[in-house]
């Protein structure tokens, strides 16, 4: 007997359909959709930018550490800059493709196990003003990359920002508020953020190396340095102080002396850029197949040589194929040195408040009051008894990466850690899982969807389970006896 309650036959088609539909537009994403045009397909280019001045606050999809200035509150100017910054985006247009900008992907699915009933692969689209569903052929990831972030004191305040953020607010929007910076690492991505930020007339006033010599390119190196730069090898964030206005001054630790004095340096900005993540969250959410490559720097999609994923028509191209990872290990230096520069004390994840030690000794936020004694006697070492550590778990027991960002200020460096703790490699703990929407989203946006009158029918007991999914209104009501009785026979009332 065919289930009244599920959802087959009752997806209305997309209200759009394309043959490709692009995620990104940046030089890989622009570059796919102008050559797709070019063959005679219908192409969509979908692409966030210019974001909202909410997601910028919240840190997504990079690491922005409140040093936007008020011109991203100007969509129109913003439009412009995004348009000025990338001429690829003209000549996909010119090359008929429809271009969509300002426009969040906040979900991409395809028919497989547990979700069977769609009427043809589609991405979730979103504005300001309303959500939608678009329907496609073929669909190309180039979502790019984000800043990779670890914690120190102080990092929760106004001033703390990620190298790919800078880079945007620099080139992409010209709006950075900052005007001296501190950047840690100083890699090939440290480097060059460090060189853009002096040639747009910012003071650079130091480069922070964990290791005992830079570990840049030789003639990024002699660039920077000639520019006067200092450079302070061996050395990591002890803490950070700071005033209204977020960053004021920042302290240095030696690492190989800890009883040499501190560093104390003035600045407005402190700029991460001591690695990248490709930003994989629409390809897991797919469900495409994903692997831990050091060289591509960390998890990435498999893929063939053509961009090609495991799933059949959905390629991933550029940096969140993979980005360049000489030394997989730099970031678990960089983590150890600021474990043992700031302590157990220090915030992991910012929009839940979940500290290095509750994070270790697996408890919950504060906020939600005392913890009992069985959860007290509860720590990484207890649940690494249990069996490998599975981030996902350690997510769902202290809440670490369950807020606004969705972890993506906190996601790489709680595998480090938890990678630290208990000795296991940083491949071997899972990746924490991505679910849509892969955007924050106001839910007036996001309910704003087209359904058809049979799919709303059943949203009291698409999950037939009586007990949980009876109307709220007759819970305790004479009718809850007949929805119990209509659900036992399947019928609908």
């Amino acid at each position: 007997m065919r289930d009244p309650f599920s959802i087959a036959g009752k997806f209305k088609p997309p209200s759009q359909h394309f043959d490709v539909v692009v995620v990104g537009a940046g030089s890989a994403g622009a570059a796919a959709a102008t050559r797709a045009a070019k063959n005679g397909d219908r192409v969509l280019l979908v692409d966030e930018n210019p974001l909202s001045p909410g997601l910028i606050g919240l840190d997504v999809p990079l690491f922005f550490g409140g040093r936007a200035t008020a011109a991203v509150q100007n969509k129109g100017r913003m439009l412009e800059q995004v348009i000025a910054a990338n001429p690829l985006i003209e000549a996909a247009f010119e090359a008929g493709v429809e271009v969509m900008l300002g426009t969040t992907v906040w979900g991409a699915f395809v028919n497989g196990p547990g979700l069977a009933a769609l009427p043809t692969p589609m991405v979730g689209l979103a504005d300001d003003e309303r959500s939608w569903l678009c329907g496609f052929d073929r669909l190309v990831v180039a979502s790019g990359a984000r800043d990779l972030v670890l914690s120190f004191k102080g990092w929760d305040q106004p001033g703390v920002m990620g190298a790919n953020a800078m880079h945007a607010l620099l080139t992409r929007y010209h709006a950075f508020a900052g005007r001296s910076i501190v950047i840690l690492g100083s890699g090939a991505l440290a480097l060059s953020t460090a060189l853009l930020a002096i040639e747009r007339g910012l003071r650079v006033a130091a480069i922070v190396e964990v290791r005992d010599r830079l570990q840049g390119p030789a003639h990024l190196v002699e660039r920077v340095l000639a520019e006067g730069v200092p450079a302070y090898t061996s050395h990591v964030v002890a803490e950070t102080h700071g005033g209204l206005d977020g960053v004021e001054r920042i302290l240095l630790a030696p690492t190989n002396d800890p009883d040499a004095p501190r560093v104390e340096i003035a600045c407005d900005t402190i700029c991460q850029a001591i690695g990248l993540v490709s930003a994989i969250e629409l390809l897991a959410v797919l469900g495409a197949a994903l692997m831990y490559d050091p060289a591509r720097g960390g998890h990435v999609p498999v893929i063939a040589g053509s961009g090609q994923t495991s799933l059949p028509g959905v390629s991933a191209f550029g940096d969140c194929a993979g980005v360049a990872a000489d030394d997989p290990d730099y970031g678990l230096d960089w983590m150890r040195a600021l474990i043992a520069a700031s302590g157990p004390d220090v915030i992991v994840c910012q929009c839940e408040s979940v500290s290095r030690a509750a994070l270790l000794g697996v408890k919950h936020p504060a906020y939600l009051g005392a913890v009992s004694k069985g959860m007290a006697r509860r720590d990484i070492a207890s649940l690494r008894e249990d069996g490998p550590i599975n981030q996902d778990q350690v997510k769902r027991l202290t809440r670490t990466g369950m807020g606004p960002c969705q972890g993506r200020r906190c996601r790489e460096q709680a595998a480090m850690m938890l990678a630290l703790s208990t000795g296991d490699r940083l491949a071997d703990i899972p990746l924490a899982s991505y679910r849509a929407p892969v955007r924050p989203l106001p839910l007036g946006v996001l309910a704003d969807a087209d359904e058809a009158p049979e799919m709303e029918a059943g949203w009291d007991v698409w999950f037939g389970i009586p007990t949980q999914w009876i109307p709220y209104a007759e819970i305790d009501t004479d009718r809850e006896a007949l929805q119990l009785a209509a659900l036992s026979v399947g019928e609908q009332v």
